[in-house]
């Protein structure tokens, strides 16, 4: 570790960070609060003195005439799946506009300590505000203190005693698809549920059954899905053999086209055999084959509706946090049809 000159303790500045790294203290200031005209170059050998001297970064901000970073943080789970990747392609589309740089913490896991782990990388870049866009199902102590001391808005639902929530509303969600399968005159709708540990996956599953509840008809068990393709696949390939299943709501789109694949290869017709109904309306979705049926979520939307009250908590720290909700569409396409309908191309009885 490079030492400083006066060898007397005391903390690193950002002078000492400047003088290691050979360039102006501005230059520090700009690269430790996000600014986009630094060279990539001159922001590595920055970053390099940062870590050389065990410099905070948080002390940056505070060395800055406006005292502010101009950044916001995502805290965001490590995934492929489209509904991440479009959430936060909104979040940074809205802070450009609002002259916010945004950084990213992802997490590999959704234990409480990784959650904490990436709160805190966002504390020592000092970012303005922070928008939780993972699924908290249960929270800790060192948790409530960082988003206590950061204005942090939550987007899966969860939330801390000092978050505030912009939700879709993910029980409505299900209520749509199951509702629409029945009244397509389907008996019943079977559920290719997400995991468990997703709060989304469980509103889902819950609109689902109490649609069936309210409805007087038979309540199926769920069948157990992680969002991935395969694992809908391997679910449609049970729900194939089942004679009497006629609809199935299943929990995101990507599980929908591994369960349509299973159909087709055990010879059940989509959808005059079976309906299928997905949720997110992912660009795919349209050109499925058949194109799928699905409830559509505004990803976009979700992203700038955060953003916009993010940057309102940080104008006003101590305002009340006020949930906000966004209604998701039912989009009907060729996935789904009446109960009993008869083959595609088929003349009149």
């Amino acid at each position: 570790m490079a030492k400083l000159k006066d060898g007397g303790g005391r903390p690193p500045g950002m002078a000492d960070v400047a003088r290691v790294a050979g360039v102006s203290a501005q230059t520090v200031s700009r690269v430790l609060s996000g600014h986009p005209n630094v060279q990539e170059k001159t922001r590595a050998k920055v970053l390099t003195a940062v870590e050389q001297l065990g410099y905070r970064r948080n002390n940056a901000a505070r060395m800055l005439s406006s005292g502010r970073s101009r950044t916001i943080g995502v805290v965001t789970l490590q995934t492929n799946f489209y509904s991440r990747a479009a959430v936060t392609s909104g979040i940074e589309h809205a802070a450009e506009a609002a002259g916010y740089a945004v950084s990213t913490a992802t997490t590999t896991s959704l234990d409480t300590s990784a959650i904490e782990a990436a709160l805190s990388r966002l504390a020592d870049q000092d970012v303005e505000g922070v928008i939780l866009s993972v699924p908290l199902i249960h929270g800790s102590p060192r948790i409530e203190q960082l988003t206590r001391a950061t204005p942090t808005i939550t987007i899966d639902g969860s939330r801390t005693d000092a978050t505030e929530v912009v939700a879709i509303d993910q029980g409505l969600a299900a209520r749509l698809a199951t509702r629409h399968l029945l009244d397509l005159g389907h008996d019943t709708v079977w559920h290719i549920a997400g995991p468990e540990e997703w709060l989304e996956a469980a509103a889902r599953r819950d609109g689902w059954r109490s649609t069936l509840q309210e409805a007087g008809r038979p309540v199926p068990p769920p069948l157990e899905g992680d969002w991935s393709p395969a694992s809908g696949y391997r679910n449609g390939l049970i729900l194939g053999r089942i004679p009497d299943a006629t609809a199935v709501f299943v929990a995101s789109d990507e599980m929908a086209f591994g369960a349509i694949r299973a159909l087709h290869e055990l010879g059940r017709r989509v959808p005059e055999d079976i309906s299928v109904v997905g949720v997110d309306d992912i660009e795919l979705a349209e050109y499925c084959s058949p194109s799928l049926t699905t409830v559509a979520q505004p990803f976009s939307q979700m992203g700038t509706l955060a953003v916009a009250h993010l940057l309102r908590l940080i104008a006003d720290p101590g305002a009340v946090p006020e949930p906000a909700s966004v209604d998701p569409q039912l989009i009907v396409r060729a996935s789904t049809a009446q109960a009993g309908a008869p083959a595609r191309g088929a003349g009149a009885p």
